[in-house]
């Protein structure tokens, strides 16, 4: 069995003004990219797996047409020599929005469709915070998709996709594709799979996966800050039995939507102002105060130091905040040493739109090794306060990210993340967890977000409307 792999894997906030380019992509091509971590699970299959090229970068704005169309011909160029194939699969996230281009996921497989034509097989692996349309599923065989949020099942996810498709080329079953459209969209922090209702929607699914002619079963949160159509939840169904099928998408499809005004944030919210008040009085700790309107990880800039200037005028102490992204300080901080006393400008280093900087008096207290000066980062104490500041954007959701800043987490008195919920490394030394309802482009008051693109009605923006599941074949799937 000959399966070419490849892919492209980034979550784009349309909100987010600060383009994606080449620079900002970890990229894997040829040998690499099967000697890779990631997918070094492949070895584990009896077949031949032949790389091609995988894109991925953090969570962020749009990605800049010229660095998509780079991607995208340099994938199709590795694919073609390797045809004829028996499979493909492709490892991607889902909620990738190009500039000037909506579905872009839709443009990129359907292209690798067009190439591989109609009799190789084509699987795909997604997480549930993506986005899909017909016009993907139409191009796919299968589909599987993350069901833990925090993700922690992304090889376990990965495995299942790569499984169906073995499965498939051994036996020479041919599985389709069902699924059924949900309108509601919410953010990951209100649809956390360790909360209910999630919990309960998505330990339906592998009592599903259990069922005659159902292979896989997944449930798609889907991403809501894309402004796009397509933007939506959805029940997918992957099996031999189209009539059990159609039945369990319409079932997960009718659950999510009869669940809807019960998802609510996981851990305690404000403002910024209520949030940092409620972690200096507070008589446990580590407080961990997630700002999650500037997350990274969840397209956010994260260049905004209103958190930051909140501590400050408060006299915060003990506190550690990790990080805000911002190159000058950064490169300013290298440029004067450890022990070095400057003054600093402190955010809107990427968007000056949105967000405003602050002047502060800070002392460098460690600049971590680093070859590239994109990976710098400084540590600065200003008051009772340990900032990281880094030359590019990046999240800080392992307790590695802090003690290699020397660093102990465990010992502050506040942490302060730019995050939404919290990663399973920091969740479980959180006494308590605090979630600033901030501002910025992964605002999670979604209500308040502008809507130029997104398909109406879809809960919550509209409320006031009825809706019943149908459960809609694909083209792959009408061939049967």
């Amino acid at each position: 069995m000959r399966i070419a792999v490849g892919g492209i894997h980034i979550e784009c906030s349309t909100y987010n003004p600060v383009l994606n380019e080449e620079k900002d992509f970890r990229v894997t091509r040829g040998d690499e990219l099967t000697n890779a971590p990631y997918f070094a699970f492949l070895n584990d299959y009896d077949a031949e797996f032949l790389p091609t090229i995988h894109a991925r970068a953090i969570a962020g704005g749009p990605v800049a047409r010229a660095t998509y169309e780079g991607f995208k011909a340099e994938f199709l160029e590795r694919l073609r020599p390797l045809l004829p194939l028996d499979g493909l699969y492709l490892a991607m996230h889902g909620a990738m929005y190009v500039e000037d281009m909506e579905d872009a996921e839709g443009d990129w497989i359907t292209a690798a469709r067009d190439l591989v034509g109609p009799d190789c097989t084509v699987s795909a692996s997604y997480d549930l915070h993506g986005n899909v349309s017909q016009r993907i599923l139409d191009a796919l065989d299968m589909y599987s998709t993350y069901r833990t949020a925090p993700h922690i099942d992304v090889e376990e996810t990965m495995r299942r996709s790569v499984s169906m498709l073995v499965r498939s080329l051994k036996t020479g079953e041919k599985p389709m594709i069902v699924w059924a459209p949900i309108p509601v969209v919410l953010p990951g922090e209100r649809t956390s799979t360790v909360d209910e209702p999630a919990n309960s929607l998505y330990a339906m699914l592998p009592e599903i996966d259990a069922m005659p002619g159902v292979w896989d079963a997944s449930l798609m949160v889907g991403y809501v800050w894309a402004d796009e159509p397509r933007a939506k939840a959805c029940a997918i169904m992957t099996g031999t039995d189209r009539s059990a099928l159609e039945r369990e998408a319409k079932r997960v499809a009718q659950a999510y939507w009869d669940a809807r005004e019960q998802f609510v944030f996981g851990c305690e919210t404000g403002s910024i102002q209520e949030c940092v008040a409620k972690a200096i009085s507070s008589a446990t700790a580590p407080v961990v105060l997630a700002e999650s309107g500037d997350n990274p990880t969840g397209g956010g800039v994260g260049d905004r130091a209103e958190v930051l200037a909140e501590l400050i005028t408060h006299d915060a102490q003990g506190v550690i905040f990790a990080g805000i992204a911002d190159k000058t300080a950064t490169e300013a901080c290298y440029s004067a040493g450890i022990g070095a006393e400057l003054d600093l400008s402190i955010g809107a280093s990427l968007d000056a739109i949105n967000s405003k900087p602050i002047h502060v008096a800070a002392k460098v207290r460690f600049l971590a090794e680093a070859e590239d000066p994109a990976d710098w980062q400084a540590v600065v104490t200003i008051g009772g306060i340990e900032l990281v500041l880094s030359a590019k954007r990046r999240p800080y959701h392992y307790i590695a990210d802090f003690t290699r800043l020397r660093l102990d987490p465990q010992s502050a008195k506040i942490i302060v993340v730019k995050s939404g919920y919290l990663s399973p490394e920091l969740a479980p030394i959180a006494n308590p967890n605090l979630m600033a309802l901030s501002p910025g482009v992964v605002d999670q008051f979604v209500e308040r977000l502008s809507n130029e693109r997104r398909s109406h009605p879809t809960y919550p923006f509209d409320k006031d409307f009825d809706y019943q599941p149908k459960a809609l074949p694909t083209a792959r799937s009408d061939s049967f």
